[in-house]
């Protein structure tokens, strides 16, 4: 018994310096048209719009820039280069109306007007309020608002003549309001497998460590 409660103590405290970890579930969508043999493998990015090319852009263009590393491509940023890569990501709040149950209030002193009836049972009007200890004038259910957002991450691969060699699209959808939080899981998704099926589909489920 003593070593029992040894051994969940140790294991309680092993979570506790190693943190929770949060399943982030992607879908991760592709079409390629990649060649068996590519004996040049360098890239250069592509120039996004103006207006996107900020400093969060940047940093997950950095993401996808670990990625290729890790599959053996090489970045040519002063060219000239065999291939180009095109990334871009949205955000998107999704507002969703929450109906729950209430908690119910019985009991309490309440009044309320009660119908007054004339002769042969007909209607005539409303007397003076009663006592209903069960009634109770509160809804049996709330309403709350609760955001979900939505994530899509695009990165596509292109030759040195602009055939679409590779294009991955990956989705999510959770309550985590941070981007940068989830998207080195989108951008590890989006190449897992590389280059997976073509024209498939497929759920994608990465451990994020909290903590």
């Amino acid at each position: 018994m003593k070593r029992l409660i040894m051994m969940t103590a140790a294991a309680a405290m092993a979570l506790l310096l190693g943190g929770c970890a949060t399943t982030i579930r992607s879908d991760v969508t592709t079409f390629h048209q990649w060649p068996a043999q590519v004996e040049d493998k360098s890239y250069v990015f592509e120039a996004p719009p103006a207006i996107d090319n900020t400093l969060e852009y940047q940093s997950y263009q950095n993401l996808v820039r670990g990625q290729l590393a890790q599959l053996g491509f090489r970045e040519a940023p002063a060219g000239p280069a065999a291939l180009k890569v095109d990334m871009r990501f949205t955000t998107t709040d999704v507002p969703v109306r929450v109906i729950e149950p209430a908690m119910p209030m019985y009991g309490y002193p309440y009044y309320r007007m009660g119908p007054r009836f004339g002769p042969r049972g007909r209607w005539a009007g409303w007397y003076h309020p009663f006592y209903d200890p069960f009634w109770n004038p509160f809804p049996a259910y709330e309403v709350s608002i609760q955001h979900q957002y939505r994530r899509e991450l695009q990165v596509s691969i292109k030759d040195a003549g602009d055939k679409r060699l590779f294009d991955v699209t990956v989705h999510n959808m959770s309550r985590e309001l941070s981007t940068p939080v989830v998207m080195p899981a989108l951008v590890q998704s989006a190449f897992a497998g590389f280059p997976g099926p073509n024209g498939g589909v497929r759920r994608v489920e990465l451990q994020r460590k909290d903590g």
